[in-house]
């Protein structure tokens, strides 16, 4: 007999992209952006990153409903983060049009890594479950005209390394080696094998 149960998950993002791949679980699903302090030691390995910032994310979100609830709900925190990874160099998201450029000058014609972070916070005991998934990512060879009229389409502006693999981005990758939705900033696989370890069972 099965022991899991469903339960609601609270998403500390405000990405629609995350959004939109959460809800692919058909499971409840309530929003709760998590506006959280990203600063990282330098010298921190990307996985690391990636982790910390999930769970960071997760951490302040349950101290928000908590504050904001008499007793503690039922429920499971999720809080993600993404990076791009460029010969061990981390690349966030661009400040401004000129960084952008320059993040996909810079990832042009090269492999790069993305890595996503995923904590799983039950907002009840506080147990926790945080990992990464790692995928590797081939971008064309682009010209300074590709790039310019990429950049015009306003689609690299929040996004980490400037592209949207799931939006018209998608024209700049050769190839990717792993979870295509990792790259989109939410591995679907990892979570539900993590939300099965909190005792959810995605497909019941």
């Amino acid at each position: 007999m099965s022991t899991t149960r469903q339960r609601m998950i609270y998403l500390a993002s405000s990405s629609p992209r995350r959004q939109e791949l959460v809800r692919m679980l058909q499971l409840p699903v309530h929003i709760y952006p998590s506006h959280t302090d990203e600063a990282i030691e330098l010298g921190t390995p990307p996985k690391s990153i990636v982790e910390q910032l999930s769970l960071r994310k997760a951490a302040t979100a349950r101290e928000q409903i908590l504050a904001e609830s008499e007793s503690a709900p039922d429920g499971i925190v999720l809080g993600s983060d993404t990076i791009v990874v460029l010969n061990g160099q981390v690349l966030g998201k661009p400040t401004d049009l000129t960084h952008a450029y320059e993040m996909l000058s810079a990832l042009q014609g090269h492999t790069h890594e993305v890595l996503t972070g995923i904590a799983l916070l039950d907002l009840r005991t506080e147990h926790a479950i945080i990992k990464h998934r790692l995928t590797k990512v081939t971008m064309k060879q682009l010209t300074t005209h590709q790039i310019d009229r990429y950049i015009a389409t306003g689609e690299p502006i929040d996004k980490a390394g400037s592209y949207a693999i799931q939006g018209i981005g998608a024209t700049l990758i050769d190839s990717i080696d792993g979870c295509y939705f990792n790259v989109v900033g939410l591995p679907i696989s990892l979570l539900s094998d993590m939300l099965y370890e909190m005792g959810m069972d995605v497909l019941t």
